[in-house]
């Protein structure tokens, strides 16, 4: 099968002639039709975490191409439409990625795509809906739509003592603030917060820091924010406590680099919580006069395997795996109906096309530090969208 291949002495990967993998018995063998790109992929890619050779890329869907001798014979069938991520070259560890014609993956990490959803829409969800999750309602503890053992959780992270049940009011109004709300994880997080109010039926005012050509999109279905400021604003953090008459609950970091973090954290009232999208080990920001210590865990967290990232050790988690598979049941369900993926851009050129275009679109460097000299359509500035491509 073909595949891009990481070259880490060069900072590049390759379009190469590999083995084709086989499931082993807890796994599923997928033929790969889309992928989607992160800005992860391009970051590890021109700053190598992992040696050269490793399958890279993250996000896929695909159809079942084998099922391992272990996949309940209930759960999934040959020819079903899945999505899902792989670490790829995130991580030192040597686990392949998926940029490639087939792929190997545990059989409950992935989605089916429902019906009503293109695989090019599906490619472009898992991992930046599961981070969302991770960070709504796995960590900040707003009330998920679906059932996953919070216990599991709090033996692992005693310290999130406000998701012990009966520590809340959930009819309590909050006020809740997304920073980066057009990126993909922020796209999902409006989302994820609606959700929580309808199943609780508490009052939560969203309010969103975003570029104001993206600001008619925000207010639409099915984000509904509240408020909006422009996060050029050298104010914003002032606006979004008077918005929310003195302070939020809950604020949620999208980017998670520079300033963001004590930004973020300044808009929290006195018993406020945050959620960042970005460790401080890696260096993206800086923060040493915090109020408030914000939440962090990566999304890998969800394979469940400890995992070397970034000059630090994530630990084994078997409650942030088996969140994950709750949500990726549900996604199963509901994608498409209660939560809709998010906007695409569909690129062309197949694998080939990846690194050339793709990764010169996302860049390697801040939000901010994106320049593309390229002219052509499918080159613009990307906003609120994936980019996805067909394999």
């Amino acid at each position: 099968m073909r595949a891009l291949i990481l070259d880490a002495e060069n900072r590049t990967a390759n379009l190469k002639d590999v083995p084709r993998p086989a499931p082993q018995p807890n796994e599923i063998l997928v033929k790969v039709e889309t992928v989607s790109l992160n800005p992860i992929d391009p970051l590890y890619v021109a700053h190598p975490l992992a040696s050269s050779g490793r399958i890279i890329g993250s996000d896929f869907a695909g159809m079942v191409a084998a099922l391992g001798s272990s996949v309940p014979s209930n759960s999934l069938h040959v020819g079903d439409r899945v999505s899902g991520f792989l670490q790829g070259a995130c991580s030192v560890n040597v686990r392949p990625g998926a940029f490639a014609e087939f792929l190997v993956v545990d059989w409950d990490l992935v989605w089916k795509v429902p019906e009503g959803v293109t695989l090019e829409d599906a490619a472009g969800v898992s991992l930046v809906a599961l981070t969302a999750a991770q960070g709504m309602w796995y960590r900040l503890g707003l009330e998920a739509p679906f059932e996953y053992d919070k216990e599991k959780a709090l033996e692992e992270h005693p310290e999130w003592v406000w998701n012990k049940p009966g520590q809340q009011n959930e009819h309590e109004a909050l006020n809740f603030f997304i920073y980066g709300a057009s990126t993909s994880v922020g796209l999902y997080a409006a989302q994820m917060v609606r959700l929580s109010a309808k199943k609780t039926g508490r009052t939560i005012k969203l309010i969103g820091a975003a570029s104001k050509v993206r600001w008619d999109l925000l207010k639409s279905e099915p984000y509904g924010y509240d408020h909006l400021v422009d996060y050029r604003d050298q104010d914003w953090p002032e606006r979004v406590r008077k918005l929310s008459d003195g302070g939020v609950q809950y604020a949620y970091d999208c980017i998670s680099e520079g300033d963001s973090v004590v930004r973020v954290s300044s808009t929290l009232d006195r018993n406020g919580k945050s959620a960042i999208v970005r460790s401080r080990a890696g260096g993206a920001w800086k923060g040493e006069s915090l109020l408030f210590e914000p939440i962090y865990g990566a999304v890998w967290e969800g394979l469940g395997a400890e995992i070397q990232y970034q000059g630090f050790t994530v630990k084994k988690s078997p409650a942030a795996r088996a969140f994950a598979v709750k949500f990726y049941k549900w996604l199963s369900k509901e994608m498409g109906s209660q939560i809709k993926p998010n906007p695409i851009r569909l690129m062309p050129g197949g694998l080939e096309k990846v690194v050339e275009d793709g990764f010169k679109l996302l860049g390697t460097g801040s939000m901010d530090k994106r320049q593309m000299k390229r002219t052509e359509e499918w080159m613009k500035p990307v906003s609120a969208e994936k980019l996805v491509y067909k394999v």
